[in-house]
């Protein structure tokens, strides 16, 4: 379908301001990024712990707890793409965060009621007989509907948040866009970023030390202040009009590459063939890559095909040879967006690593200790430092003694992040393997809350790697993908990386299923066990470990593959800045 021109965009985004300048602008900030601040803290202060809530209270084996989880995050990851194609093509951004605050604030006080009312899990375990009751089909069903509920909830308020609240300052006449969106950018990921530093310190903190009532009811208050706060200035809100969406758009031309599925095609350059371009764009012939796709900008009948305005009759049959152009960028990233899924799996195992922590000594001093959910606050603190660290330091230092400006290039960093991130797995394989002999010599095996005499700071090296992978590699990706595609495929560029950790549970539960059914088969203890003490989660970090090794050298054929990126010059491992 040809969009309207850049004019034409800019008259019908100023529009709704004529007239009224009380509307959007930086008085609307405090109420949209509270809103994603208190859903972060309120979202991830319920997942450190949960595999502990599943396990205690419902009575799972580790295995059923962690796919669980796995799905959930699966689901809370990829429900943003879809809550951004809804959001862009029919009901508006506002009304898509107002709806995700709603949903998600519903799912936690449906979790909430499961702590509440005794009825809603299963009774206690009978220690005497050493028997535990598993939860009921219809018990199953609430805890799974809370899940849900959170997720959908999340895919509101995370695939339109952050746009909603760059609406409020791209349309706002009084301010100078360019220094109004940077400030805006800086001060939405502060706040996200500390928001869950919050979350996995002192919301998992009560948990733990007041109990699941308290450390659940804590969530649904936050949200609650969330959802207030977020309609509380709905009358100075900008709420655009929702238009066609670029995903639809990119589907548009596979279905009409499919129904031109029969054309014969010549060379692009052949003047005898008409393509169907957007007025005033730079691109009016297709590219000859995966030229089967070049069928769905073909014009046979401009009489038929083509309106007055000079549009696409039916833009399922017809599209723009720039929307053909943008689903070839999208398929050319796919292999090296691929090589993320690992990153994710091996930074994914956060179920095991909290038991882990459970059954070792986190005393900081004789009266305080470390919640186990809380030691992911090394990844994050690693990640901010690095990224300071690199932005400020490193990157000048090397400017200095090199005498020009340089940086890594975004393929780079992405290859340095995933050799981090198989460097992480081994580590917490060795570590893992130290813990487990120290628990057997210790004769500790039954109980997984034991505490082994070994201090779990242990466990900080490798949530520290963990870290600096995904500072590497999450940062890197980022970039490399904003600056691949055209500007028009932006809101792509911000979800891919979502979809890649969405994708990376489901992958993640295959995996540790297939482990678990093949090292249990015939009556012996799965390496996953809940016990961890009897299985063998060491030799589970060790197939990540190799997987993740295999995954760096499948990262530097693809990258070979792909070619050079925007910026890359020569083979130098650092490479020039461009001057603005």
């Amino acid at each position: 379908m040809e969009n309207p021109s850049s004019d034409e965009k800019k008259t019908t985004m100023k529009e709704p301001l004529l007239g009224n300048p009380s509307k959007g602008g930086f008085r609307t900030m405090p109420f949209i990024i509270a809103n994603e601040a208190f859903e972060k803290v309120a979202s991830f202060g319920l997942l450190p712990n949960m595999i502990l809530y599943l396990m205690n209270e419902y009575h799972m084996d580790m295995a059923t707890g962690s796919n669980i989880l796995f799905f959930w995050s699966a689901a809370t990851n990829f429900l943003p793409v879809l809550g951004a194609v809804i959001a862009d093509s029919s009901v508006g951004r506002f009304r898509m965060t107002g709806f995700g605050s709603i949903v998600s604030l519903m799912g936690m006080v449906l979790l909430w009621l499961t702590t509440m009312i005794p009825q809603t899990k299963p009774p206690p375990c009978d220690q005497s007989i050493s028997h535990c009751i598993s939860p009921t089909t219809a018990q199953l069903i609430l805890l799974c509907s809370s899940f849900a509920l959170m997720s959908i909830g999340a895919g509101g308020i995370r695939s339109s948040s952050l746009a909603f609240g760059a609406d409020q300052l791209e349309n706002h006449d009084g301010l100078k866009k360019a220094g109004a969106l940077e400030s805006y950018f800086n001060w939405y990921y502060v706040s996200v970023s500390f928001s869950v530093l919050v979350a996995v310190t002192c919301v998992v903190y009560i948990q733990d030390n007041i109990g699941w009532e308290v450390g659940f009811g804590v969530p649904v208050m936050l949200m609650l202040v969330s959802v207030v706060s977020f309609f509380l200035a709905s009358s100075i809100y900008v709420k655009l009009k929702p238009k066609s969406s670029l995903l639809i758009g990119i589907v548009q031309v596979v279905v009409a590459a499919y129904k031109n599925r029969h054309f014969v095609l010549s060379s692009s350059q052949s003047m005898d063939v008409l393509y169907h371009y957007k007025k005033g764009s730079m691109l009016v012939v297709p590219t000859e890559k995966l030229r089967f796709l070049n069928k769905a900008c073909i014009i046979r009948d401009p009489h038929q095909d083509l309106t007055d305005e000079g549009r696409a009759s039916n833009p399922w049959s017809l599209c723009t040879v720039e929307q053909v152009e943008e689903l070839k960028a999208l398929i050319k990233v796919i292999p090296l967006w691929s090589t993320g899924i690992m990153l994710s799996i091996a930074g994914g195992q956060s179920s095991f690593q909290v038991l882990q922590a459970s059954s070792m000594d986190r005393h900081i001093t004789p009266t305080f200790e470390i919640p186990a959910g809380s030691f992911s606050m090394f990844l994050l603190i690693s990640v901010t430092l690095w990224i300071a660290l690199y932005d400020r330091l490193i990157l000048p230092l090397a400017s200095k003694i090199m005498k020009k400006p340089v940086r890594l290039t975004a393929k780079q960093r992405m290859g340095i992040g995933l050799f981090f991130s198989f460097l992480s797995m081994v580590v917490t394989a060795f570590v893992e393997s130290i813990r487990r002999a120290t628990a057997t010599r210790q004769g500790q095996s039954g109980d997984i809350l034991s505490p082994v005499a070994m201090s779990a700071l242990w466990l900080v090296p490798q949530y520290c790697l963990c870290g600096l992978a995904e500072a590497f590699n999450a940062v890197g990706q980022n970039e490399f993908y904003f600056s691949e595609f055209p500007r028009s495929m932006s809101s792509i560029a911000g979800n891919l990386f979502g979809v890649g950790m969405g994708t990376a549970s489901l992958v993640a539960s295959f995996i540790m299923s297939m482990v678990n059914d093949v090292t249990g088969r015939g009556g012996s203890e799965s390496w996953v066990s809940s016990d961890i003490n009897k299985g063998h989660l060491d030799y589970y970090y060790w197939v990540l470990a190799g997987l993740s090794l295999v995954n760096v050298f499948y990262f530097v054929v693809c990258s070979r593959a792909y070619g050079p990126c925007e910026g890359e010059e020569g083979k130098s491992c650092w490479v020039e800045q461009r001057e603005e």
